[in-house]
């Protein structure tokens, strides 16, 4: 299926690579669908978390992972079974296409769950919002089909188009790995999730006004900017940060958050808050969760340009997390212990350009955000980012440029600031679904 995404969240993984994924992540895809709020257009949760663009990495082992070798075997018993399970992918790919081009989602609805489906309208919603004009599957390969009972798993390379209004056009070619359900006698998809990545080369270095100093480039990311950290047991994230006054000159996205797992895994648990600048210059400001391969959600905490937020993230025990965000400037807090199963192996402190499915969103005029008291709990020791030696993550724009650059880590080892360039961003297809 054509997802638009970095990863991402999915999350990122940064540039293809966390969405999708859908903000998983995730993914990404990575996705992380983020949550993209509303834009005038009714712009739907990311992912991503996943489920975005392509890596660009010397330490590529830290956010790359290698795209599976093709392979052209179906496996399965009954071979109607499998010839069943590719006809719906199939259809649901000629739908998806038919569906854009209408603009009548429900065109979709007959080979897909109902969440899976509300996970393509958001897709689909996310894509006209970022100027896509138009859709289409130009190549798909089938790489392997097995079917156990009332389930199936089918795996694809996909190559789609996305054609611009400007005229422009992208091409992305990504891994597809479906999971498909029997419900009343037919196969329908119920979640597809795209892991592979693509790279670029860096390109020149735009102006940048970075309060601090700029981190050296050891990683770059198509939807990622901020510090991660891996190597080990990660059973808690925290960071506290002001919320960004964002430009309305235009439309655009960003997410600021805290998160675990998903750097080179699928999975990736995170919250934070995002901003969301409409065609009419409006912004919206939201605070949001996601765990991936599930589309984020907005939550209850209110938050407006220059609030102070704190959110953790933090492992109870199993498969318990209690997640914790709280609105400094007006006291508000929020919290829930949700159930998801991680990986525990890293931990991020992120600015994001928000994808949905496998498109990202251009990254608006955030200016700088600054993050402070960045911490994580691995192998049951609280550390800072300097202790974990957490990563820089600088994002580039399809030329290789970098849209958002990190400062350093600050000398009491848990501050740093991400400012924006004066870089193009545009929307961007290929990579893993994370977040929106």
């Amino acid at each position: 299926m054509f997802e638009g995404d970095p990863t991402a969240t999915t999350p990122m993984t940064p540039l293809a690579p966390p969405p999708p994924p859908v903000r998983k992540g995730s993914g990404i895809p990575a996705g992380r669908l983020v949550a993209l709020g509303l834009l005038a257009f009714v712009l739907a949760a990311f992912s991503g978390r996943i489920d975005l663009g392509s890596l660009v990495s010397t330490a590529q082992s830290y956010v790359d992972r290698a795209a599976p070798a093709v392979q052209t075997n179906t496996s399965s018993s009954d071979t109607a079974a499998v010839a069943a399970v590719k006809d719906v992918v199939q259809r649901a790919n000629e739908a998806q296409v038919q569906a854009y081009a209408r603009n009548d989602p429900t065109l979709m609805r007959a080979t897909a769950t109902t969440s899976y489906y509300q996970e393509l309208v958001q897709t689909n919603q996310g894509l006209q919002s970022s100027g896509a004009q138009s859709i289409a599957l130009t190549k798909l390969e089938w790489v392997d089909v097995t079917v156990s009972g009332t389930t199936a798993n089918a795996v694809t390379n996909e190559t789609w188009r996305t054609t611009y209004t400007d005229g422009s056009v992208a091409d992305s070619t990504d891994r597809n790995e479906y999971t498909l359900v029997l419900q009343a006698g037919a196969w329908k998809i119920s979640a597809d999730v795209q892991p592979t990545t693509q790279i670029i080369t860096p390109g020149t270095a735009p102006s940048v006004t970075q309060p601090g100093t700029p981190a050296s480039v050891t990683s770059s990311s198509s939807n990622w900017s901020g510090y991660a950290a891996n190597g080990g047991t990660f059973t808690s994230v925290t960071a506290t940060w002001t919320v960004p006054t964002v430009s309305a000159t235009s439309s655009g996205a960003d997410a600021t958050w805290v998160g675990i797992g998903g750097l080179t895994t699928n999975d990736l648990l995170q919250a934070g808050t995002q901003a969301m600048v409409d065609g009419s210059g409006t912004v919206e400001y939201s605070s949001w969760i996601e765990m991936l391969p599930q589309s984020s959600r907005n939550v209850p905490l209110s938050v407006s340009a220059g609030d102070s937020v704190t959110v953790t993230i933090t492992q109870q025990g199993g498969n318990d997390w209690l997640i914790a965000m709280k609105n400094n400037t007006t006291n508000g807090s929020y919290s829930v212990t949700v159930q998801y199963s991680s990986s525990n192996s890293s931990a991020e402190w992120v600015q994001e350009a928000p994808s949905v499915g496998r498109g990202v969103i251009s990254l608006d005029q955030f200016g700088t955000v600054k993050f402070s008291g960045a911490s994580a709990v691995r192998d049951g020791k609280t550390m800072s980012l300097s202790a974990l030696g957490a990563k820089a993550i600088t994002m580039i724009n399809g030329q290789g440029q970098a849209i958002a650059q990190p400062s350093t880590i600050a000398s009491d080892g848990s501050s740093f600031t991400i400012a924006r360039t004066d870089a193009t961003s545009s929307p961007q297809t290929g990579g893993r679904r994370r977040r929106p």
